[in-house]
């Protein structure tokens, strides 16, 4: 089966993704082997690639969905030919960090994965994923594209739930990439007024056409087109969906005060911010930060994506087969796609 795989090359920065062939994976008990048709391309992909990632292990591929194609021993409630969504990191639910509210944190949590991986023709799910309730089935006639927007869709209804949005909040989302613009939508549709910015003229037009909020360049001032809008207030909600140090400056410079900013993109390893903490204290401002989904959030997303899939469906702008995945990877990283999805 081809598989991409993350390697070192001599004198390279980072990592090399490189399609291999390998023997098609085996059920362990407890487990189960998902035959890959689709599998976003995450932001934390690329970041692996370059090294700059440090959260968890360098598998790439954790937005993939698929059918089972075999089933370990003592498994129930799955069978082959089930089309299902794996996630590929869950935690423990009994450890003093989840019952505390705070299940990604476990110890556990970015311990387990897919193997070898999503960008994979055929992987296995380990038991612990499927004893604790990290596989879904898909409901009749959702495109796989479709569901494979599930576990990025989960992390932005985790960051949303932690902020605690009010109904006509004003919110700024900070990046117009695909995880940008699902908060954005997801925040647009429960009532709130929603500002978004990003660098990128093509992000902010296609964010334009999801009708996800009011576009601002990011070049811009952003903070006086938000206090512009809000009678000098600032905005109620700030979420930065980019790793970018001037992001988060955007995120803290535009809201009110009392107001709340949630660091949802990940920052480079060894980021520092220019950034006077008096201006964090005088203003009563709070940071939230937010990593990753529990199942709990990624079956509220499937319940979104099972009423909303086309408007969620048309962030994918490109496909590529796995033996295709360097232009899949060039595509992400250029800024022009949205949504990248690889299939077998």
């Amino acid at each position: 089966m081809k598989s991409v795989l993350l390697t070192s090359r001599p004198g390279q920065h980072g990592l090399w993704p490189e399609v291999s062939e390998l023997d098609v994976p085996s059920p362990g008990p407890g487990d189960l082997v998902v035959r890959m048709s689709a599998c976003g391309l995450c932001g934390t992909d690329l970041e692996k690639m370059r090294g700059e990632y440090t959260a968890s292990l360098p598998v790439v591929g954790h937005e993939a969905v698929g059918t089972v194609s075999a089933v370990g021993r003592g498994v129930k409630g799955f069978a082959e030919g089930d089309r299902v969504f794996p996630h590929h990191h869950v935690p423990d639910y009994t450890c003093y960090l989840c019952r505390a509210g705070n299940e990604t944190m476990c110890d556990h949590y970015r311990g387990s994965n897919l193997d070898p991986g999503g960008f994979s023709e055929y992987f296995r799910v380990p038991a612990w994923n499927v004893s604790r309730g990290g596989v879904l089935k898909l409901p009749r006639g959702m495109p796989f594209e479709v569901a494979s927007l599930i576990e990025p869709l989960g992390c932005c209804v985790r960051s949303v739930r932690k902020c605690r949005p009010a109904s006509r909040d004003t919110v700024l989302v900070a990046g117009a990439g695909p995880v940008g613009t699902m908060h954005a939508l997801l925040l647009s549709r429960a009532g709130a007024d929603v500002i978004i910015s990003d660098v990128s003229d093509e992000r902010l037009r296609a964010a334009e056409r999801l009708k996800a909020g009011k576009v601002v360049g990011a070049r811009s001032d952003v903070a006086g087109e938000v206090k512009a809008v809000t009678g000098g207030r600032g905005a109620d909600l700030a979420i930065v969906a980019s790793g970018s140090r001037g992001a988060i400056l955007q995120g803290l410079r535009s809201v009110r005060k009392g107001g709340r900013v949630c660091l949802f993109g990940v920052p480079p390893s060894g980021s520092v911010l220019d950034y006077d903490i008096s201006e964090l204290y005088n203003a009563e401002r709070e940071i939230i930060t937010s990593y990753g989904a529990t199942e709990e959030d990624t079956k509220r997303a499937l319940k979104v994506l099972a009423a909303r899939g086309r408007e969620f469906g048309a962030l994918v702008t490109h496909r590529f087969p796995l033996s295709r995945f360097g232009e899949a990877v060039e595509a992400a990283s250029g800024g022009k796609a949205m949504k990248v999805v690889v299939t077998p």
